[in-house]
């Protein structure tokens, strides 16, 4: 087992850097990755949000996972960064594209088996992605997210604020308009970001290099909530999950409400709750990375 110390005192090498962003053919399309460490290390692949891109997982946030030995993988969805595009509103794809995408990701990298990380959306992905194809999955991770299938839970709504936004949604920006896009992302992070200050700045400075790096930003912030029906939907009863399970979520998430991880950590055999005191509906931001990444590789010191 990895010691304490270990996961949280050792730096990163030059090796561990992330390397350059790079695109791939997996599941037919072209996808952008971008990996971490050293891939004889176990893999961890870390899956994003509705409308995130690999930039949703901040980069130290990688290089601190890579410290622990670990090869580590983000990548942008379809719609996102640089990855194959669809228009704006009208996505060419499903739910379970998206899953096949992360199948073939592993495929064409060379990975047999890897640590699953999904936050929100994603977390629903990597769920789908331990039922439908546990041989893949060694161990899971799942963030700031939701039962996919059918829980004996009864799970609570979204805050009241989170409700009045969905009732009354801001009005679109101007797309060809990088600031007011930035503006608006801004303002979309601080409505699930929790209670503790919010850091305006550092939010508008990785929104900006989101929109740069991003072919259609529209499409990358719109499809996800469009996606059509799948034909053969996959179906999750979480006592299916065989995999081991870590769950981490914010105590303070506005859209999924801290019942939703412990549905998930209840409902998932023998999986494991770490409540990350006053996170939103967010990656673990900076100040919470002592307790999340220490927790991660802990979990993930497995074959």
């Amino acid at each position: 087992m990895i010691p304490d110390d270990a996961v949280t005192d050792r730096t990163a090498t030059d090796g561990e850097a992330g390397g350059t962003p790079r695109l791939v053919v997996a599941n037919g399309v072209q996808l952008c990755v971008q990996t971490f460490g050293s891939p004889s290390d176990p893999t961890i692949l870390l899956i994003g949000g509705a409308g995130s891109s690999m930039d949703g997982w901040e980069e130290a946030f990688c290089v601190r996972l890579a410290a622990g030995r670990r090869h580590v993988v983000r990548y942008d969805h379809r719609d996102t960064g640089r990855s194959v595009n669809s228009p704006a509103g009208a996505p060419d794809y499903t739910f379970s594209d998206l899953l096949a995408d992360a199948v073939g990701l592993l495929d064409v990298l060379g990975v047999d088996r890897a640590h699953v990380v999904g936050i929100s959306m994603g977390g629903g992905l990597a769920q789908c992605l331990a039922v439908a194809h546990p041989e893949r999955v060694a161990t899971l991770t799942l963030v700031s997210t939701s039962p996919a299938g059918p829980t004996d839970s009864e799970l609570p709504p979204p805050s009241e604020r989170m409700r009045a936004a969905f009732a009354d949604p801001a009005p679109e920006p101007d797309w060809s308009d990088r600031a007011a896009v930035i503006a608006y992302m801004v303002e979309a992070e601080r409505l699930f970001a929790g209670p503790a200050p919010f850091d305006e700045d550092a939010v508008r400075e990785s929104s900006g290099r989101i929109v740069d790096r991003t072919t259609d930003i529209e499409a990358a912030l719109k499809n996800h909530w469009a996606l059509p029906d799948d034909e053969e939907p996959v179906t999750v009863r979480l006592a299916d999950v065989s995999a081991p399970t870590l769950v981490l979520h914010g105590t303070e998430d506005p859209l999924f409400p801290l019942g939703h991880g412990r549905a998930l950590a209840e409902g998932i055999p023998d999986a494991r709750l770490v409540a990350l005191e006053g996170v939103g509906h967010q990656p673990p931001p900076a100040r919470v990375w002592d307790t999340a990444i220490p927790a991660v590789l802990r979990h993930t010191d497995r074959k």
